[in-house]
């Protein structure tokens, strides 16, 4: 068994441009934006009548889950999808001046382990919130179908997998082509020929020597990756023992890497950095790293010695500690260096503004440290993110 393979794949027989929706952690404070997607998507067939978007979780859920899966289960019982076996679907996606490019298929759950430190061959490249699973695990344990939003980064900068396909996609049986809606560009798929699949597979085979085992490395969707784990560790059904996600390269053009900095409120900012120095000068073990600190009264720079291989880690590893003594400052994670400097002309704040992580240090980074602080680097804009089309059977 290789560690991505083919798949049984359901696909709407018409109605694309209804049926696919943004990831459902996106617009999250915006129902303006739901409400819209509400008015587009009327009675038809659509991913929204399937999945949970979050700007709707609440402490009870229950109403909307067994609406879910009642839905889910009228979509397979009134035939509105064609059934592709043993499928991958090269995917092109257009978004601005860009297209991604991507391959769908199933991994194998057993290769999976969101804990910090794993060694599997696929793993998460963020800290996983525990607290966020129980609520996905209670829409998916009893869903009959899986629609996925996730995004598997590989490192190829050679670009032996997916690039070579471009030059082959005419060949490939069309599996869907149109405008995804709320300026979400455009989507085409293309089903792999039995050879296609293969050289796929030996490619990613050969990649996973070159970064000690680590083969895959979660861009997006890692809470739901984790749920689909815990379902199955509860069920250990057969099929949900695999999980549909797309693999994209991350030395894709069209994939860039912005940092998410750090602005702390109701902080006494001479305290935290003169804590933080002497943190880092007892723990630091690397080489030094380099801070621009923003209060209202001071813009300037702080070095200090390395506790992990990225700025953010060293940054966010004190963040935790002093917090736990100071129960009264909050953190936020801001994407822009504007954005910090704004937040930071309010008394009691100070904002931290660092070098983000180049592509080519993300996978050294969790074989060196493990999974990465919790809001390390953002992969594109909301509406830049994968959008629901193809299902799955899990039960």
């Amino acid at each position: 068994m290789k560690h991505f393979n083919p798949a049984d794949i359901l696909l709407p027989k018409t109605g694309f441009e209804k049926w696919a929706v943004v990831a459902c952690d996106q617009y999250t404070s915006e129902p303006d934006y739901w409400n819209d997607v509400e008015n587009i998507v009327g009675d038809a067939p659509s991913t929204l009548r399937v999945i949970l978007p979050e700007i709707y979780l609440s402490s009870d859920n229950s109403e909307r889950i067994a609406a879910i899966n009642s839905n889910m289960q009228s979509y397979l019982d009134g035939g509105i999808f064609d059934l592709h076996e043993n499928s991958m679907i090269y995917v092109e996606r257009e978004s601005g001046v860009d297209i991604r490019r991507g391959i769908v298929g199933v991994i194998d759950l057993e290769d999976y382990d969101y804990s910090k430190g794993a060694t599997s061959a696929i793993r998460a490249t963020e800290a996983t919130v525990i607290e966020r699973i129980p609520p996905r695990i209670q829409i998916r344990k009893d869903a009959p179908l899986e629609l996925p939003h996730i995004l598997l980064l590989i490192d190829d900068p050679d670009c032996t997998v997916i690039e070579p396909l471009a030059a082959e996609k005419d060949s490939f049986e069309k599996a869907y082509d149109f405008d995804l809606m709320k300026d979400g560009g455009h989507i085409e798929g293309r089903f792999l020929s039995e050879s296609a699949i293969a050289k796929v597979q030996d490619a990613l085979e050969a990649l996973l020597d070159v970064n000690n085992g680590l083969l895959f490395a979660v861009g997006d969707g890692n809470h739901s990756l984790a749920t689909a784990k815990e379902c199955y560790n509860l069920s250990h059904e057969p099929l949900a023992r695999y999980a549909l996600v797309e693999v994209v390269n991350i030395h894709d053009e069209s994939i860039e890497f912005e940092p998410i900095y750090r602005v702390l409120f109701n902080v006494d900012a001479e305290d935290f950095i003169e804590n933080f120095s002497a943190y880092t000068d007892m723990k630091g073990i690397g080489k030094r790293q380099c801070f621009r600190c923003i209060t209202p009264e001071v813009d300037g720079e702080l070095e200090v010695k390395s506790t992990a291989k990225l700025p953010v880690g060293t940054l966010q590893s004190f963040i935790d500690v002093y917090m736990k003594q100071h129960p009264e400052v909050r953190v936020d994670y801001i994407h822009g260096e504007d954005v910090v400097e704004s937040l930071c002309e309010q008394e009691g704040t100070l904002g931290f503004i660092f070098d983000g992580m180049m592509k080519d240090e993300l996978f050294p980074a969790i074989v060196a440290d493990g999974s990465l602080p919790r809001k390390t680097f953002s992969m594109g804009h909301a509406h830049d993110k994968r959008y629901y089309i193809e299902a799955r059977k899990i039960k």
